[in-house]
């Protein structure tokens, strides 16, 4: 991993594809998941950087971390929680899935559903809770 790393720049926000693809090897090393959006690639990439520059966490990110520590992530990832914008992933049978909650639903692949339950029925071909499949609490 390259920890001279920077965070995004501007110019950096005008990759195309491949270019993300390259700074996401360069970046964790390895290669990124299947079917991984560039806004996903982005906020991770920048996310990466940020923490091996030594920037500090806010401190409602250090509450939460605390939390976690302390009750475990369903104290903290909770779908009422989720506000427009998160993307919750899942990896199911070799796939990886990229779900973006929006204000009225939750969006995979374009198609807007109104829960995670339909669309985890929708990835198994089977009944599951839709927060469980993604590891949030109810």
């Amino acid at each position: 991993m390259n920890t001279d790393a920077e965070p995004l720049t501007s110019e950096a926000n005008q990759l195309n594809r491949y270019e993300y693809l390259d700074l996401w090897r360069e970046t964790f090393g390895r290669p990124p998941p299947k079917n991984i959006s560039i806004g996903f690639m982005q906020r991770a990439i920048s996310f990466e950087h940020q923490c091996v520059s030594g920037r500090r966490l806010s401190r409602q990110t250090l509450r939460r971390l605390k939390a976690i520590a302390r009750d475990g992530a369903s104290a903290v990832n909770s779908v009422s929680s989720l506000k427009p914008g998160t993307y919750l992933m899942r990896e199911w049978n070799g796939r990886t899935y990229q779900v973006e909650v929006i204000n009225d639903g939750f969006v995979l692949n374009g198609k807007t559903y109104k829960s995670l339950s339909a669309i985890a029925k929708h990835i198994t071909g089977a009944h599951w809770s839709g927060p469980r499949f993604f590891g949030v609490s109810q």
